[in-house]
């Protein structure tokens, strides 16, 4: 009979989640290893070979490093919701002329469903993940996610989405540690091969990094009839043309297909018309944004006015704002002028470590 009773740990078979299910398993919980399968990797890979998060060889190393400590391991395939949701979705946003990001749209809203389904099936309370980030309940019941210690890795960016039902079940057992520590806890527990394993960046279903050729290949028609659109300035000139606008992002220099004598960044992405603005980097600042689609951790709904830290991206370091809600959307004030704020990324908003919330960035 195990201390603590069963935990369902979710497995990638890098060294994190490992250590996690390591962790848990040492504390005297029953761990029940899981890996998702997600994508038929041998077609994505294009006959080359591919490593990191979830692949076939990921898959193995984690049902090995089980199988050796002598718990539970499975695999779940959910490649049907997976693709339904996240490519659909992926596809569905740079055709809207935004730029989505499927990996904080899988952690939250289709692994963490999949993996408590399961959970309830085997009788787990408790799901553990390997994420660099802390579940924290503060006075009054509420469930936030909050930083995790190290702050070259912390995941809670990622982690926005969580709903109180799935965080008050879910357990980030690395969130305290630094990722070094975590290398030296693999190498300790017999598992140095863990340690080297190196991380990978790349979206799981394009591990080419080529997402303009995968959307070519999703929606040929479509992307087909976009060719010769207008490239124009901000002030209306037309400087060229492009092969399609989703296959721009606000933000971007190189890739434009113009030379001109000054650098120059793609500002605004027109879908009704098919035009890609170009401006100056001082046309990319801005003062005020749109949230969709909000979710809040720290608090139930956002009432009156609020401040907090907005991150707009992934490595931002914030910049502070007041918040309100304004119809459904969250109105972003910004204490400062804010560079690249690109439609379809994640927007999270923090109060001191803590996530207050977050939503998706809309187009203006």
């Amino acid at each position: 009979m195990s201390k603590h009773g069963r935990i369902l740990v979710a497995m990638s078979g890098g060294v994190d989640s490992s250590v996690a299910a390591l962790m848990l398993h040492e504390e005297g919980y029953e761990v029940i290893g899981v890996t998702m399968k997600t994508w038929d990797y041998a077609d994505a890979s294009g006959g080359k070979r591919i490593t990191g998060c979830c692949d076939l060889d990921s898959i193995n190393d984690a049902r090995t490093m089980a199988v050796s400590r002598g718990f539970h391991h499975m695999i779940i395939d959910i490649r049907e919701e997976f693709g339904d949701a996240i490519i659909g979705n992926f596809t569905s946003e740079y055709m809207a002329g935004r730029t989505p990001n499927p990996c904080v749209l899988c952690n939250t809203f289709i692994k963490w469903e999949a993996l408590l389904k399961r959970a309830d099936m085997m009788d787990c309370q408790l799901i553990a993940t390997g994420h660099y980030a802390q579940a924290i309940q503060h006075p009054g019941g509420r469930w936030a996610v909050r930083k995790g210690l190290d702050p070259g890795k912390d995941q809670s960016y990622v982690l926005w989405g969580l709903e109180q039902k799935n965080l008050a079940r879910t357990r980030f057992p690395i969130g305290h540690f630094h990722k070094s520590r975590i290398r030296e806890m693999a190498v300790e527990s017999g598992f140095p091969e863990l340690a080297r394993k190196s991380e990978s960046y790349e979206i799981c279903f394009i591990p080419d990094n080529d997402y303009r050729g995968f959307l070519k290949r999703k929606e040929p028609e479509a992307t087909a009839r976009l060719a010769h659109g207008k490239l124009v300035s901000v002030e209306g000139e037309v400087l060229g043309e492009h092969d399609g606008y989703p296959f721009f992002t606000v933000g971007q220099r190189k890739g434009l297909g113009i030379a001109t004598g000054e650098p120059l960044y793609v500002t605004e992405i027109v879908p009704e018309t098919n035009t890609v603005v170009l401006g100056r980097k001082d046309d990319l600042q801005k003062t005020i944004m749109h949230v969709r689609r909000p979710n809040f951790q720290l608090v139930e709904a956002l009432t009156g006015e609020m401040e907090a830290l907005v991150k707009i991206r992934y490595k931002d370091k914030g910049t502070p704002a007041t918040l309100r809600m304004d119809g459904e959307r969250v109105l972003v004030e910004f204490h400062s002028t804010v560079t690249g704020i690109a439609p379809g990324q994640s927007a999270v908003f923090y109060c001191g470590e803590d996530v207050l919330g977050g939503g998706f960035i809309d187009r203006p």
